[in-house]
């Protein structure tokens, strides 16, 4: 087999999986139910940022917060202010894609 075969999540319960660490660019899924998501951070990469179902609540630096609802695709630079979170009653399903991979980039 050549391709390599990797499953998601797909549980309700809150989740941050790293599907995907390598040398071009890190892969990470996440679900969180209302009032769960990250700890405010700084994006240590460029940061490609699909939600997948649900609506998204995000502050950056210091703009007040927007909402994006699924199908929505987020570009945010290195070294931003995040807040990211669900404040709405669906689960949040999210698709992050930090490329270059964060050990490898060079701003």
């Amino acid at each position: 087999m050549i391709e390599q075969v990797f499953m998601l999540a797909r549980s309700p319960e809150r989740t941050v999986e790293k599907v995907i660490q390598g040398e071009n660019l890190d892969y990470i899924h996440m679900l969180f139910n209302k009032d769960e998501g990250l700890p405010l951070h700084y994006s240590n990469s460029n940061v490609y940022m699909t939600v997948l179902q649900g609506t998204l609540s995000i502050g950056l630096n210091d703009q007040a917060d927007h909402h994006y609802p699924g199908g929505t695709l987020l570009k945010i630079p290195y070294k931003i202010k995040m807040n990211v979170r669900n404040t709405h009653n669906d689960l949040l399903e999210l698709l992050v894609i930090k490329a270059p991979a964060p050990k490898n980039f060079q701003p």
